[in-house]
């Protein structure tokens, strides 16, 4: 006779080792979070190391970012677990370094609101990416080409300074990593599925992915919301 639970007792360590795997991707997150706000603000009171980042420094850690990214997403899968999270700690303090002009450029209340705005938003539409029944593919899509658009589009507004060009791809930006949220979090399901044990590496890779929307979402909005000093 077949048992009446079977599914249940099939269904059930599947669904503790996702939960299990959603909680320590955004622990992570939370963590590196913390660790960059941290370093951001012990950056910002070290006037040796500010004058290195403003005398071309700043550059030399963005690159080594960029490396950190492309090595943890193209071996995420290949590396060990305690090499993922050096990586990942290690690209959250650089990027806190590279971030502390907007420490000293913004007031701090105006930093603490925008945090908190963007941590509303993020939370709301990550609630959206986890529950919806849309199929999110092409919105990431979507998203990611508009994304190369509008760092183009920066980089040349640096020549040019025209503020309501600034505006517009400030405004365009939030939409951009709004859309990248709910895609990402969705995309978290199909990234626990391809495995069945759902190894650290994995969280690690989950996490990152929410922390640039997070990121980049609180920069962008800091430009819409933040006041200077």
């Amino acid at each position: 006779m077949e048992d009446p639970n079977r599914p249940f007792l099939q269904t059930q360590p599947h669904e503790a080792v996702f939960s299990t795997f959603i909680q320590r991707v955004y622990q992570w997150m939370a963590m590196g979070l913390a660790l960059t706000a941290l370093v951001a603000f012990l950056t910002a009171s070290n006037a040796t190391l500010l004058r290195f980042l403003f005398s071309g420094g700043m550059w030399l850690f963005f690159l080594v970012e960029l490396g950190i990214v492309i090595w943890l997403t193209s071996s995420v899968q290949r590396i060990s677990p305690q090499a993922a999270v050096l990586g990942f700690l290690t690209y959250a303090t650089i990027n806190g370094i590279t971030m502390a002009g907007i420490v000293l450029y913004y007031t701090a209340a105006s930093i603490s609101s925008t945090f908190f705005i963007t941590a509303v938003t993020f939370g709301g539409v990550s609630v959206y990416g986890w529950v919806t029944k849309q199929d999110l593919t092409s919105v990431g899509s979507f998203c990611g080409m508009v994304l190369w658009g509008v760092i183009i589009a920066s980089i040349v507004n640096i020549f040019f300074h025209a503020p309501a060009f600034y505006w517009i791809l400030s405004y365009v930006g939030v939409a951009v990593f709004i859309g990248l949220t709910a895609y990402d979090t969705q995309k978290l399901k199909a990234i626990h599925q391809s495995t069945a044990d759902a190894p650290e590496q994995l969280a690690i890779f989950g996490a990152l992915m929410l922390y640039l929307d997070f990121i980049n979402m609180f920069l962008f909005l800091l430009r819409i919301f933040g006041r200077r000093r």
